[in-house]
């Protein structure tokens, strides 16, 4: 696994600086795509080949050897310390142009992609976040003002002692910019979700600490991602935890405290697949049907409930399968769709939350697709049990657990991408839950 920072925006807004500065700080490699494309520009300026002479290029591209030495900060071009020359005037005139060029471009971003695989790098560029690694972990935009960009230029030629004037580095930038953004490919454009950071005004010690703060927090957010997905292991002493908190919760808790009753759970059969799907009343419901049922139920649960340490560990127990609802969540079908293979029971709120019903929410198509998607990818129709869960869990109330009989959508098999054939399903379902929430009231 690697984790990619990547970070676009244009020349002399101190993408270079910025990037070697966190590399240090948070131990990224640093990948200076700039520096790739000016030895490109350097060998085509050394071999006298022009901007039209595409075969000479591809003959060029094919036998090129950058080398990128992050540990002593120098570019080596074919066996050549290059650092220097790459940053002279004549190849920052034509470096824009060059970089153009689809096929330098395409040559460079496989290299770029291959330097990166399995490693932990730092990368910018112009459109890094949008095709090199459209991807990333971390994308941003880091911006300025042109004229304080060419400032900044313009210090770092005289330190450099490259011969230069201020009006020259401002007018190239100009001209960088222009070609930058309208290329035909891998332009210099603000990735959808990227993070734009405006630097006219800030240092850099202010920059590298807002970008340090971002990398750091998505780190740690995909170190509780991984946590919340990681499955435990069945062993017999998950078992018997189980066993015991099921057996303490229910009977101390929900039967003393709810009084809680369970009706017609003959309708739950003793083995086989099912789907449970019930009404979302409170946040003890799912626990109450975890507990009070004979059989292992699986409940799908939102990944957020997950991040609590205490309830983490009750879904853990419980074998919780966690979904992220803001995308498309495989990792969440798959383990639903194995746990059906295996013959177990998926608890499942079509609602969505919790008093959907109540608040006039549109129920989610979720159930009726892994129902349909059960027959299609296991070749084995999964059926729905509707229940009602009657009460509201307020201390010393009566609720019950009211298990329908089970429901067949056989005749809707092969149908699990008709979005009208996944919404007759889902209304069928929360019918027969609604009829079960009122039954015998």
């Amino acid at each position: 696994m690697s984790f990619v920072v990547a970070i676009d925006g244009p020349a002399g807004s101190g993408k270079g600086s910025i990037t070697e500065i966190v590399a240090q700080k948070l131990g990224l490699e640093c990948i200076d795509t700039g520096a790739m494309y000016r030895c490109v520009t350097l060998d085509m300026i050394n071999k006298n080949i022009k901007l039209d002479e595409l075969d000479k290029i591809k003959d060029l591209l094919n036998n090129i050897d950058i080398n990128l030495d992050e540990e002593n900060k120098k570019v080596f071009l074919n066996g050549e310390d290059v650092t220097e020359k790459i940053r002279s005037m004549e190849v920052t005139k034509l470096v824009s142009k060059v970089s153009s060029i689809k096929e330098v471009r395409l040559k460079l971003v496989d290299l770029q992609r291959a330097i990166a695989k399995n490693k932990d790098i730092i990368m910018e560029g112009r459109d890094i976040t949008t095709v090199v690694f459209p991807k990333a972990d971390v994308k941003i935009y880091l911006d300025a003002d042109v004229k304080e960009r060419a400032k900044r230029r313009f210090k770092q030629n005289q330190q450099k002692n490259i011969e230069s004037t201020y009006e020259e580095v401002l007018q190239n930038m100009k001209n960088r910019d222009e070609n930058d953004k309208n290329k035909e490919f891998g332009a210099l454009k603000v990735a959808e979700d990227a993070i734009v950071i405006d630097s006219t005004n800030m240092t850099i010690k202010q920059v590298t600490k807002k970008i340090v703060k971002l990398i750091k927090d998505t780190k740690k957010e995909q170190r509780l991602e991984q946590k919340v997905y990681e499955e435990t292991p069945d062993t017999a002493v998950k078992r018997f935890r189980l066993k015991l908190t099921k057996v303490i919760v229910y009977n101390v808790f929900y039967k003393l405290v709810y009084r809680i009753k369970k009706v017609d759970e003959k309708n739950l059969p003793d083995e086989g697949a099912y789907i449970l799907c019930a009404n979302h009343v409170n946040m003890l419901d799912a626990l109450a049907v975890v507990c009070g049922c004979k059989r292992k139920v699986r409940f799908i649960c939102k990944e957020s409930m997950f991040r609590n340490k205490a309830l983490g560990w009750a879904l853990k127990l419980s074998d919780t399968i966690p979904i992220n609802r803001e995308k498309n969540d495989i990792e969440a079908m798959k383990r639903s769709l194995k746990a059906l293979k295996n013959g177990e029971v998926l608890g499942v709120f079509p609602e969505g939350t919790r008093n959907g019903l109540k608040k006039g929410l549109k129920p989610k198509t979720g159930v009726a697709s892994f129902a349909l998607n059960s027959n299609a990818t296991l070749k084995t129709g999964t059926k729905v049990i509707p229940m009602g869960i009657q009460g509201s869990f307020k201390p010393f109330t009566k609720v019950k657990l009211v298990f329908g009989e089970p429901l067949d959508f056989s005749e809707y098999y092969g149908k699990e991408k008709d979005k009208e054939a996944l919404e007759k399903v889902t209304n069928i379902i929360m019918d027969n839950i609604v009829m079960l929430t009122n039954k015998d009231k």
